[in-house]
């Protein structure tokens, strides 16, 4: 997956929005005002997904490409190198996770909110 699929595949989630708060290499993508995305732009391409601990463990000691989140909490993050040797379903099923992480996390009020529209 390339990186403007991957924007495409996180926008068609409920109540997210896009943005360049870190500079013009750097996509971030937040649900209720919380990045659940950070994708980079320069060189290699790459993205930083929000992962249970024991998950992200369990990914990385199976994929040389997903390493600990570069310049975020290790325990919480991971970077996935997109350097084509992931199943797009293992990607699209990494992200559909750090949505879902980072959507539970977010006021009840603003989970209904955002569910309903």
């Amino acid at each position: 997956m390339d990186i403007e699929a991957i924007r495409a595949y996180c926008l068609t989630k409920k109540g997210v929005e896009e943005g360049f708060p870190f500079g013009d290499t750097t996509l971030v993508i937040k649900v209720g005002g919380k990045i659940f995305v950070l994708m980079n732009l320069d060189g290699d391409p790459s993205m930083n997904l929000k992962c249970d601990p024991d998950r992200a463990v369990d990914l990385r000691e199976a994929n040389p490409a997903i390493i600990p989140g570069y310049h975020m909490n290790k325990k919480h993050w991971n970077t996935v190198v997109l350097d084509g040797s992931l199943p797009k379903k293992l990607i699209l099923e990494m992200i559909d996770h750090s949505y879902e992480l980072v959507f539970q996390s977010l006021p009840l009020k603003l989970r209904l909110e955002i569910e309903q529209n």
